[in-house]
Order: C-alpha cells, then structure tokens, then sequence
C-alpha cells in the first residue's frame, strides 16, 4: 500500500485479483491460477474450457462438475434458445422484455436480483461538443428515465440518478432525483452554442435493450429541440472498437464492492477505465481522502460530496440501475443468490452442480 485504504478487505476478495506464479509476469496467458479448475480450452470471444483440479484446496465446496465450458453467445434470442433446447445449463443477461415468456418454460427458473449494476450512456468529458458542461447536462435532462425502465427494463431495475450509486452500497446517500424536463435541456442546449445532432453509438451487447433504450433517448431528446443521430454498432469489436473510444456511446458496469472501488475504478484521472473522461484533480483528492477516512459519518459526506459533483458535471448519463437476470435449466443444483454480479458474482460455475 502507498496510502491508506479502509477498504483493503474488499479488496484482497475481488474477482480481479488473482494468484499466480510469480504474479503471472513470467506468463500471464498460461492459465494458472487459484481456482477449481485448470484451463483445457481458451478461445477468447468463442469458448473456455476447464477440467476439475484434483489437489483444489476447497474441494469439498466448489468444483463440483468434471468439466465446464463457457460458450459465447452474444445473440440474446440465440441465447435463450439454447438453454431452452439444453445446449447449454445457465445464461446470464436475459432480456427483460422476455423474462415472462422464459417463466412459462418447464424446467427453466429466472434468477434475478437487485444490486450495484448499472446501464450507462457515457461521454467524453473532454472531446467536443462534450467538453461543454452546459451540453452535458442538457443531454441528461433530455432523458425520460421513468419511461425507459418501464418500456426496457419491464420495472427489473430502479431509476438512475447520473452517479454509479444506489442503496446496494453501505455509504450510499439520497440525492434529489434528477427528472425528466425539455424545458431546462432546451436552455441548456442552448446556452451550449452545440448546432447539429449528436451522435449517440449503441449495440445490442452494450446492454439488454441498448437499442431500444437508444431510439426513447432519441424520442425524449426530440422534444427538447436536441436531435441525436443512432448508430447501431455490430456487437463484434464493440468493447475493442466504440466503447471507451468513442465519445459518446451506451454502455454497463457490474458495479464494485465498494464506493471507493467504483469511483477508483472508472473516475480517477488516472484510471485505465475512465470511460467518461472525467479528469478532476479536486475530485481525485476526495477520492484519496474518503479512501482513508475511517469515521463513517465523514467517509459517507464525502461520498455525498463526490456523486453530486459526478452528477452535476461528470460524463456519465445513467438512466436506470439493473437487476441481474439470469436462467437456469432444471438440473442446476446450488445456486444462491448474489447481489455484486451476475452467476452468482461469478461463481456459479465453481459452485453448483448437475442434479442426476
């Protein structure tokens, strides 16, 4: 540690941290790691494949399954499809205009729950027109978030509030929501001096109903006299190509385990994933200082702090907070609910099981 961190137990249990020889300098594509099972097959984008590791230390609790494949199925409907055949035993990201349907299926169960996950559309705080404040904010009174969580999400989410907390963290504090209201985007677009559309990128993997989401956005938007030009963007490449390049596009996080984690993560001006651009050396400061704060009642007022000045001049348009949906086929044995992330924050492979 090079400061103090309160959050330091968190940390050492996330997902990104992981065990290997040598801290996996010597080879990091080798597959090595801590887990219940060993890398056979590794098909970025196409497929993983792992085979159960004998000597696994926690034996008896996770690694129940011989073999495991991961398959990528970026088609939603393809998706669905297979678990629906049997092809595959769980999918995550189901869609939730077609959650009801998946509930008449025998055999299938939705898994969904409330937590930290977030869809986005980000710009680049500092790539014109998004280097004007006054642009910004009209494009996030230009949102209707009601109508959005409604007709996308089907009410399997909560409304956003254009900062990445909700009441899934520990520290979260209530701030006035912010509504819909072309009257006052109206001003501020105006007073922005922006003339012309504005280019907008979504895909269907950039979140369920990214493109559905987009086309409300562009309806609501119209009303305020702001026009935004759709680009539909093939799901292949989109994460290499648009997301974190483009300066305005849809996208999700997962959420952290922590405020500090989130805001660490995507807001930093020293961030690799500071996909809003957002380069504050004032807020880099409250990053820090909260970070090392241990009195709750000061740590939770400068969280406060920090997300009305993400909200009020950050990049980040966040319409509405997900919930995690998933499936599982009839045979899956061992799932328990977990509120970070989808499968079980990442461990349904590890520890569920195939009924006989």
């Amino acid at each position: 540690l090079k400061e103090a961190n309160a959050d330091l137990p968190y940390l050492l249990s996330d997902y990104h941290l992981i065990v290997q020889p040598n801290g996996g300098k010597d080879k990091p594509d080798a597959g090595i790691g801590a887990g219940p099972y060993k890398i056979v097959t590794n098909e970025p984008g196409v497929r993983h494949v792992g085979e159960r590791f004998a000597n696994y230390w926690q034996g008896d609790k996770m690694g129940h399954a011989d073999q495991i494949e991961v398959v990528v199925i970026n088609d939603a409907t393809a998706r669905t499809a297979a678990l629906q055949g049997g092809q595959v035993n769980m999918i995550n990201r189901v869609e939730p205009k077609i959650v009801d349907l998946i509930k008449r299926v025998p055999g299938v169960t939705i898994r969904n729950h409330a937590g930290p996950g977030h869809y986005v559309f980000i710009m680049h705080c500092n790539t014109a027109p998004f280097d004007n404040n006054d642009l910004r904010m009209a494009l996030k009174l230009a949102i209707d978030r009601e109508e959005m969580l409604n007709k996308v999400l089907r009410g399997y989410g909560s409304l956003g509030n254009d900062f990445p907390i909700n009441a899934s963290y520990p520290l979260f504090t209530e701030i006035e929501q912010r509504k819909y209201d072309p009257d006052k985007a109206k001003f501020h677009y105006k007073k922005s001096g922006h003339d012309g559309s504005v280019l907008l990128r979504t895909s269907d993997v950039a979140f369920p109903g990214a493109v559905d989401a987009a086309q409300l956005y562009q309806q609501s938007a119209a009303k305020a006299g702001i026009k935004l030009e759709i680009k539909r963007e093939p799901g292949d490449g989109y994460w290499n190509e648009v997301w974190n390049k483009q300066p305005f596009c849809a996208s999700y996080w997962g959420g952290r385990s922590t405020q500090d984690q989130m805001y660490s993560t995507a807001y930093l001006s020293t961030a690799d994933w500071n996909d809003t651009r957002f380069k504050r050396p004032d807020f880099d400061k409250m990053v820090l200082a909260a970070r090392a704060e241990l009195d709750e009642a000061k740590r939770k007022a400068m969280y406060h702090d920090m997300a009305v000045m993400v909200r009020d001049e950050g990049g980040l348009i966040l319409p509405m907070f997900n919930q995690f949906i998933d499936a599982t086929g009839a045979k899956v044995g061992g799932w328990v609910d977990d509120p970070h992330q989808e499968l079980m924050n990442g461990y349904a492979l590890a520890k569920c099981w195939l009924e006989a």
